[in-house]
């Protein structure tokens, strides 16, 4: 068994247009761990769908390997790529369910393209239905269903070739919020009781958050940062990161830009309890010198409760200094934001 499940290895993607040649990925290097829940995360455009078809090789790379458990599946012939695809399934926005098929039709659908008989079939598609809670609209077609109700079919049918991954590529970004949470819920009990690994592509931070323990920041074709999702929360290195974690921040700088001064801004991230405890205030009584909070947001990331916010310390370098080493003997996480961030 490979260390990574999936490893990327200098990934290249060219296509040819009318107007000559697009790089939609460029040297792409990224290692997925078996069991991971990983996201990918990018603005339309950013080269996301791109990559997560790269996985399963329905789009070969120019250049690069990619590796599926320990194998590489860019020298495979047509024949042995197909039999690995099977331990790759992939769930899509649009659902891509057969609409003349019925519930355990879809399910059975690629079972018997593996030549598994129809009964046996059949009662795996069953036993998959219970799994996704929906073994009462067995034969329901989808046109019967519901979007959320869709997807679960589809979840259902990626799961009947026994996986050992599941590609999600914007999963959920057709489905309305509350049944987009039911649907990452169930996402989540399946990597955490399966054991299978996710790979979830996705322009919503809110997916991210609520599933992934790892991500990958795609911006322009390149992957400009990666690491858990906590770590990012708390230190984003990169201003595509800040965009994609701090929409709101950003919204916030561009309103308050010229209005305030730009020295001396921190960015406070607060962890676990300690997003209750009123450190700024108590700082501002014990120095006697003001901070104007410029933005302040508590969040769910993963299954942790976090807190970012954005101050403003004095204008004095000296009162500023005794503010930074206030926060740095209570504990506080901050980093400064450059002029340049903004």
């Amino acid at each position: 068994m490979s260390e990574h499940i999936i490893s990327l290895q200098g990934v290249t993607k060219e296509f040819d247009t009318k107007g000559g040649k697009v790089v939609a990925l460029k040297d792409i290097n990224l290692d997925i761990d078996e069991g991971d829940s990983y996201g990918i995360i990018g603005l339309s455009g950013a080269g996301k769908s791109t990559l997560v078809r790269t996985i399963n090789l329905l789009e070969q790379p120019t250049e690069g390997k990619v590796l599926f458990d320990g194998e590489n599946l860019t020298g495979l012939r047509s024949k042995d790529l197909n039999l690995k695809r099977r331990k790759i399934s992939m769930i899509f926005q649009q659902f891509n369910l057969l609409m003349q098929r019925d519930a355990i039709g879809n399910i059975c659908f690629p079972l018997e393209l593996a030549g598994v008989p129809r009964a046996d079939a059949e009662k795996k598609a069953l036993e998959l239905l219970k799994v996704v809670d929906l073994e009462d609209r067995a034969h329901s077609y989808p046109s019967q269903l519901s979007g959320g109700q869709k997807q679960r079919v589809a979840i259902a049918r990626a799961l009947a070739s026994d996986p050992e991954v599941i590609l999600c590529d914007e999963a959920t970004s057709a489905l309305d919020p509350k049944t987009t949470r039911a649907i990452l819920a169930l996402l989540k009990k399946i990597n955490e009781e399966r054991g299978i690994t996710l790979v979830v592509i996705t322009h919503e931070m809110d997916v991210i958050k609520q599933l992934c323990k790892k991500v990958a920041v795609i911006e322009g074709g390149e992957i400009v940062e990666s690491g858990k999702v906590t770590d990012i929360f708390a230190q984003p290195k990169t201003q595509a990161a800040r965009r994609l974690f701090f929409p709101d921040e950003q919204k916030m700088e561009l309103e308050n830009r010229g209005k305030t001064s730009t020295k001396n801004r921190l960015r406070i991230v607060y962890d676990g309890r300690s997003a209750y405890d009123p450190t700024i205030a108590n700082m501002i009584m014990e120095l006697r010198a003001p901070v104007n909070i410029l933005y302040a947001n508590m969040d769910v990331v993963g299954d942790e409760q976090k807190g970012q916010m954005v101050i403003c310390l004095a204008d004095d370098e000296k009162i500023a200094d005794k503010q930074k080493k206030y926060l740095k003997e209570h504990g506080v996480n901050f980093t400064e934001i450059k002029e340049e961030e903004e």
